[in-house]
């Protein structure tokens, strides 16, 4: 997907455990006062330890305006697709 800007809302220790090279961590917490930055960057991907706290993000920007955003779920899940490319 062209103008995708991959982001982990994980909290920052979990994302330095493991992570999707390239992507952007903010964490669940501030999606909301990050929503003008991220609807800056493109499309966000988002995703998080298994899907749930992506999907809350996702509702939190789409009610910000952004209309394309994706649940991308766990962050597994992306690195795999991410690598499959």
């Amino acid at each position: 997907m062209q103008d995708a800007v991959i982001i982990d809302v994980r909290p920052p220790y979990q994302f330095d455990q493991g992570k999707v090279p390239g992507s952007l961590n903010i964490p669940i917490e501030q999606i909301t006062k990050n929503a003008a930055y991220i609807k800056r960057l493109g499309k966000p991907v988002i995703f998080c330890g298994n899907g749930s706290e992506s999907a809350t993000a996702r509702r939190i920007l789409q009610q910000y305006g952004l209309r394309e955003v994706y649940n991308g779920g766990s962050w597994q899940r992306v690195l795999r697709l991410k690598n499959s490319i």
